[in-house]
């Protein structure tokens, strides 16, 4: 475990045994703080004729981050707890070749063209009937193949704190219509919080749902399942699926369900009830209806998780729809890792804002259509802090 308490004593030590002009000694210092435990040379190639690399964010509180540009994916991300201990709490992989060799993990990454299911694997746009690959069962699940998770994204800025990309869908890529120019943006601030911002416009009519998918565990990557965190979503509804996970078209109260999380709950107080959506699911695998009024857009907060044990709290802002919870119902314990930990059962919670599972399909659902002259947008932020 690593401590602000023992990085400041250390650098402390290391400030006091320079003189006047050890400036640049000091500052050859302050940079073996770092918390990174990635080896940046495993992180580079050139893939498709474009550089992957891995990129480091920091803030003046401590936090650091790490981005590779395979996926844009999140490979580490430190927070401390109550008593100032960073712990990376986020799952990946030590280096480029376990992303590149197990696609379908999805640790750390935006999710596209379109995040989440899509029944059949086929939807109908302006008449026209499109036909994806079922990769899910007989749905098509996170844009495959050919994601936004494993592709390279351009990297067109990058500072201590800004990691600006871009990514240009090709017609038809996936199955999908339109030529789709992203931009995406991840932000480590000095509020804490890790903050992204998408744009996206298309030279044909389209649909669009982009997310993140990072797995956290709040008490650590690899130490243990998330059975101990509490969730508060700021829902009281969410749409009930059928035996494949795809939405049945209603809204459900929550109310009187293990699926209420209108006030504070352990995760695994009544992840394994005897609840027919649970059994679905193996567990939390559902979309979440946030409370907003119809047409409101505002970025606010739909979710918050925090360990009671170490005080480590996360708030999720968005100004989307829904949020996909998920709880790592899938993972097993045979994925590599990094340093050797275990991925277990319910290792982790995904907290995934978006709009609702298999909305083409579902007219009734607020639309992901996108067309020529519009532009998608949506903010994701990811705050930490600490609990008493």
């Amino acid at each position: 475990m690593k401590s602000t308490i023992i990085s400041s004593l250390v650098l402390s030590g290391l400030l006091l045994a320079c003189g006047p002009g050890d400036t640049q000694q000091s500052e050859e210092n302050q940079e073996t703080q770092s918390l990174t435990a990635m080896d940046k040379s495993k992180f580079e190639k050139t893939i498709d004729g474009k550089p992957v690399k891995l990129y480091r964010l920091t803030n003046k509180n401590g936090m650091e981050m790490t981005v590779t540009n395979f996926g844009a994916r999140v490979v580490e991300l430190f927070a401390p707890d109550r008593n100032g201990n960073f712990e990376d709490v986020v799952l990946g992989y030590d280096n480029l070749e376990d992303y590149i060799n197990h696609p379908g993990s999805y640790y750390g990454a935006p999710i596209g063209r379109y995040g989440n299911r899509i029944a059949d694997a086929e939807f109908t746009l302006d008449g026209e009937t499109y036909e994806l690959e079922a990769n899910n069962g007989p749905n098509n699940l996170h844009g495959w193949p050919g994601g936004y998770h494993i592709v390279v994204w351009d990297v067109i800025e990058a500072t201590d704190q800004k990691l600006a990309m871009k990514y240009v869908s090709a017609d038809g890529h996936g199955g999908f219509p339109g030529e789709l120019t992203i931009y995406m943006n991840y932000f480590l601030t000095d509020e804490n919080e890790f903050k992204i911002t998408y744009e996206a416009t298309t030279n044909k009519p389209t649909i669009v749902n982009l997310t993140h998918h990072s797995f956290f565990n709040l008490n650590g990557h690899g130490e243990g399942d998330v059975r101990n965190h509490m969730l508060e979503l700021n829902a009281d509804k969410f749409t009930p699926v059928n035996e494949v996970l795809i939405p049945l078209g209603e809204l459900r109260p929550v109310e009187g369900t293990p699926m209420d999380f209108t006030s504070a709950h352990l995760i695994g107080e009544r992840i394994d009830a005897d609840y027919e959506q649970l059994q679905k699911g193996g567990g939390y695998d559902h979309n979440w209806v946030i409370n907003r009024e119809e047409g409101n857009r505002d970025t606010k907060l739909v979710a918050t998780v925090w360990v009671p044990e170490n005080g480590r709290k996360m708030e999720v802002f968005t100004d989307q729809p829904g949020v996909q919870v998920y709880t790592g119902n899938f993972m097993d314990g045979t994925s590599p890792s990094k340093g050797d930990k275990t991925y277990g059962k319910r290792g982790a919670i995904c907290l995934e804002t978006q709009h609702y599972p298999d909305s083409p399909n579902q007219p009734q659902f607020p639309s992901v259509t996108l067309r020529p002259g519009e532009t998608y947008a949506h903010e994701c932020v990811y705050k930490f802090s600490v609990t008493e």
